[in-house]
């Protein structure tokens, strides 16, 4: 099997997932007590908060909250990374290991970058130019074999404004891309979730349309907390 390049080494501790109070605390259960864990995840994440599932939590201090639930037991002991911020920690990693094919030779001049009425993830500089960017996180998974990992699994405004700005920035013949991270073992694909939000499918196919560049690449968490990349390009069926 090939190596995956290891990313990250995170402390975390193996927990109980409880229940979801609102959209960004939840009640999980770490060495037989139980315990508020921070979401950074805003989407549903229905298949992955079910009473009782293993998850991962790392410590931290300070707020209302004593950890952030940063990922779930998925497949092959291996974890799910619903944290965006361990997502973002990532991905980051892999451009400075220049890991990702789509970015190659490029670094991060500049993160959010005010567009219109939005704010924007990155700013690349790249050997050709700058690239306006966007990361969004795609942890359901779908397909008949699990093998695509999609976004969004629910409505998201914010999604469908950010990628309405970088589509008139590509009109306005700037370099813009869109990518997403496929925080989940074993997928193969990227795709969006029509049910979930039907205009951010639209939007999607119109930005395609329009010049901006759709990418996705997979990382995964080991038992032993390391952030591996999974596969640093994912196909896109947009």
């Amino acid at each position: 099997m090939e190596a995956r390049p290891s990313l990250l080494k995170l402390n975390v501790l193996p927990c109980t997932f409880i229940e979801r109070l609102n959209r960004f605390v939840a009640i999980v259960e770490v060495k037989g007590e139980k315990r508020k864990a921070l979401i950074t995840n805003t989407g549903r994440l229905e298949e992955f908060m079910i009473a009782g599932r293993k998850a991962f939590c790392l410590p931290k201090s300070g707020g209302k909250t004593d950890f952030v639930l940063v990922a779930f037991e998925d497949l092959d002991g291996k974890g799910a990374v619903i944290d965006t911020r361990t997502q973002a920690r990532a991905f980051e990693m892999a451009l400075e290991l220049n890991l990702v094919p789509w970015l190659r030779d490029c670094r991060i001049k500049r993160k959010e970058v005010t567009v219109g009425k939005s704010r924007l993830d990155y700013l690349f500089e790249c050997p050709d130019g700058e690239i306006y960017a966007e990361m969004k996180s795609a942890v359901l998974r779908g397909g008949k074999k699990g093998e695509y990992a999609m976004y969004p699994d629910c409505p998201s405004t914010r999604g469908q404004r950010h990628i309405r700005e970088l589509i008139e920035l590509s009109k306005a013949g700037k370099r813009t891309m869109i990518f997403f991270i496929g925080a989940m073992p074993d997928v193969e694909k990227f795709k969006p979730y029509e049910k979930g939000d039907p205009e951010i499918t639209r939007l999607l196919r119109e930005a395609k349309e329009e010049g901006v560049e759709i990418h996705a690449l997979s990382i995964s968490l080991l038992s032993d907390g390391g952030i591996v990349l999974e596969k640093p390009s994912l196909k896109v069926e947009v």
